[in-house]
């Protein structure tokens, strides 16, 4: 079963990484105060289908991409996988374990990523 998942072009130091994954659909947002990225002028979200059998080695790549100065993350998923990626630190996640979850939340809050935007897991009660 195939990953899908968004990965923001401008949390990219090296965008060839895009080139391992299917894009579906782009979306630009202007930034906003709640981003917390106000040296950017917009995000470019691109919403990206990974192959099951890529899934790995794609997130591994996606790790090593992501811009140094800043914290950022990006993450794609199926029915039974959630992969949480950080800078040199990847999170496989089983979906139905709510702890792994809290460890890849309590991992970015850490690494200075906002509260409200590391909410991926499906346990979160708003």
């Amino acid at each position: 079963m195939n990953y899908e998942g968004v990965i923001i072009e401008e949390s990219l130091k090296d965008t060839s990484v895009l080139k391992d994954t299917t894009i579906v659909s782009t979306k630009v947002e202007p930034v906003i105060e709640e981003h917390k990225t106000p040296w950017l002028k917009q995000w470019t979200l691109h919403t990206v289908e990974i192959p099951e059998a890529d899934a790995e080695v794609v997130a591994g790549k996606i790790s090593h991409a992501l811009e140094t100065r800043d914290s950022w993350y990006a993450d794609f998923k199926n029915d039974r996988t959630h992969f949480i990626i950080f800078r040199d630190r990847v999170f496989k996640v089983d979906r139905a374990k709510k702890e792994e979850y809290d460890a890849a939340t309590k991992y970015g809050i850490a690494q200075g990523i906002p509260a409200y935007q590391v909410d991926f897991s499906p346990h979160i009660q708003e």
